[in-house]
């Protein structure tokens, strides 16, 4: 097993709004530019057709070993990784995701986020023995959880809070934050009270208004945009985030992979907002992707894998890891608080 940058929970918590730089993602030209200048460069930005794919490939595997210098930081910062993913372990032998991304994680450094809908098909003592245990449950140790709607099938989401213990925060709230690196993160809950008027909200400006790292990023289960589920409202939540200079953004519960420009609290585009990835990819099985939404850049469905992030002291690098090694999303964004 591999073991975690040293991460640390908080309790509750908070952020001044404060002026963002812009986020950019690579592409062909600026990957070749990076690698002269030493940098970990990642692989370009995917096209829809094949033959692009598979150069993007190539170009990660070649950038990726010959790179000397950490991709995010000043001079020789090492960035602190993090792996993403939801909706992971259904349990049956015709759809064996959980397997493929658990593998993955075998392979992979980092800490865990796992954003919600964590075993199927209600997060019950027995789902979680049975099917998350086995797979995902092998990196449970460095694994910072986040729950779903299926989790609370089971009343009070008991399994889930029990499974985990204080590794998934106050049960009676399932919100905390945590520090990665450089970076502060929150572990967030979609399945409770998110209105303008709630305490996780509250709590949420609190923490980020205490914790005033350069960089933020939160996760819970609900995208707050997507081009599958349409969402209850969690506008408050979203406005929350961004108004506390969060830049990045990671959600499940619709089954694929999705990247969104960023954007500002009312969801329009913003060269210096904060960026949604949607990553239902953790062996779920594959879902529908609907009508694309407002400033949907990238949508992969049929796929199992994780998002894979380092963070550094300045900015992030994504990269998402398919477990079949068919597809790939890579970029770079700077952070925007102070």
């Amino acid at each position: 097993m591999s073991s975690a940058p040293p991460a640390r929970m908080m309790g509750s918590a908070p952020r001044s709004g404060r002026s963002r730089r812009p986020a950019r993602t690579v592409t062909a030209e600026s990957s070749a530019t990076l690698a002269e200048r030493g940098r970990c460069a990642v692989a370009p930005a995917l096209r829809e057709d094949t033959s692009m794919r598979r150069f993007a490939v190539l170009a990660l595997s070649v950038l990726l070993t010959t790179c000397s210098e950490g991709p995010t930081g000043d001079g020789g910062d090492v960035p602190a990784v993090l792996l993403a993913a939801g909706d992971i372990a259904r349990c049956t032998d015709t759809l064996p995701g959980e397997q493929l991304t658990a593998a993955l994680l075998d392979t992979l450094p980092g800490a865990i986020a796992a954003v919600g809908d964590l075993a199927y098909p209600e997060g019950s003592a027995a789902n979680f023995h049975d099917c998350y245990d086995p797979t995902w449950g092998r990196h449970k140790a460095r694994t910072h959880p986040a729950p779903g709607n299926h989790e609370y099938i089971t009343p009070g989401a008991a399994a889930y809070f029990a499974y985990f213990g204080a590794g998934a925060g106050d049960p009676s709230k399932g919100y905390y934050s945590y520090d990665l690196g450089a970076w502060h993160i929150l572990s967030l809950n979609s399945e409770v009270d998110v209105s303008a008027s709630s305490p996780q909200v509250a709590w949420i400006r609190a923490d980020l208004a205490t914790h005033p790292t350069r960089c933020a990023l939160a996760y819970y289960h609900r995208p707050r945009f997507s081009s599958g589920f349409q969402e209850p409202d969690l506008s408050a939540l979203w406005q929350a985030l961004y108004d506390g200079g969060v830049d990045v953004v990671l959600s499940g519960h619709a089954h694929f992979y999705e990247r969104f420009a960023p954007l500002n609290g009312a969801g329009m585009p913003e060269p210096t907002g904060t960026r949604e990835f949607i990553v239902g990819t953790g062996g779920a099985g594959p879902g529908n992707i609907g009508t694309v939404a407002a400033n949907s850049k990238v949508r992969r469905t049929n796929l199992n894998g994780v998002l894979r992030l380092e963070l550094g002291s300045t900015g992030y690098t994504w990269r998402f890891v398919d477990a079949a090694a068919e597809f790939t999303d890579t970029g770079i964004g700077t952070c925007s608080r102070h």
